[in-house]
């Protein structure tokens, strides 16, 4: 008998375009419940707690092929153990970030795939660049060669309408058309991180080519304060 969380899987992986790849947001989701995705056919995992993505991500060793993404606001103290565990990071927020991951990167001989996240509105409680900001910083984070920065992330502000969230996102997606012409060498956005379980929809129709589901696929299981991870 198919279970609810594979039929949700299964029915939102159909509705989606070939060119959207689906992030399932695992954050304090059991092992068992991302065994059970995993077979339903996610491949790709995304956490924003370090201490709790690395136990998981040991105990889910014999699954191949997994991709691990990591969404949440990353402390310095905690990149190093980071970057031994997670492929992308679609929250680098600073150029102080990008630099402090670019040196480790370099020592430790990997070269993680970047997602520069950017905040398209003013919004005090999320991280990112500010659009200006991303834009003075490009030069410097251009020197980060052992990174590979590959999209921008967004997450628009709580309590937007519908017209009002559409406009982050296509804001969002010229702003990478304005940094790829900008013909950096080591800045290629090719990747829209952007839209979550309640506004992935809208989010596709503006380019997203990632989008980050959690509470849409693994039911509510986030903290009032977290909603922003999921």
């Amino acid at each position: 008998m198919t279970s609810s969380l594979t039929k949700r899987i299964r029915s939102i992986q159909d509705s989606l375009p070939e060119s959207v790849k689906l992030i399932a947001v695992s954050k304090k989701v059991s092992v068992a419940a991302m065994r059970e995705a995993y077979a339903a056919g996610i491949r790709d995992f995304g956490e924003s707690k370090v201490q709790e993505a690395t136990s998981k991500i040991e105990q889910l060793q014999d699954l191949s092929g997994i991709t691990w993404h990591f969404i949440g606001h990353l402390q310095s103290n905690k990149a190093k153990k980071a970057l031994s565990y997670f492929q992308w990071f679609h929250s680098v927020d600073s150029l102080k970030l990008a630099q402090r991951l670019n040196l480790l990167a370099s020592e430790m001989g990997i070269s993680p795939k970047v997602c520069l996240q950017v905040k398209i509105l003013p919004d005090p409680s999320k991280s990112g660049f500010t659009v200006s900001q991303l834009l003075d910083d490009l030069v410097e984070l251009n020197l980060c060669q052992s990174l590979q920065f590959e999209g921008l992330m967004t997450i628009p502000p709580l309590g937007l309408e519908t017209p009002e969230v559409m406009k982050v996102f296509n804001q969002t997606r010229e702003l990478a058309t304005k940094i790829d012409r900008r013909n950096l060498e080591n800045i290629k956005i090719k990747q829209l991180s952007m839209g979550m379980s309640q506004d992935y929809q809208l989010a596709i129709q503006s380019g997203a080519t990632m989008i980050r589901l959690g509470t849409i696929l693994f039911g509510e299981r986030q903290l009032e304060s977290e909603k922003d991870e999921v």
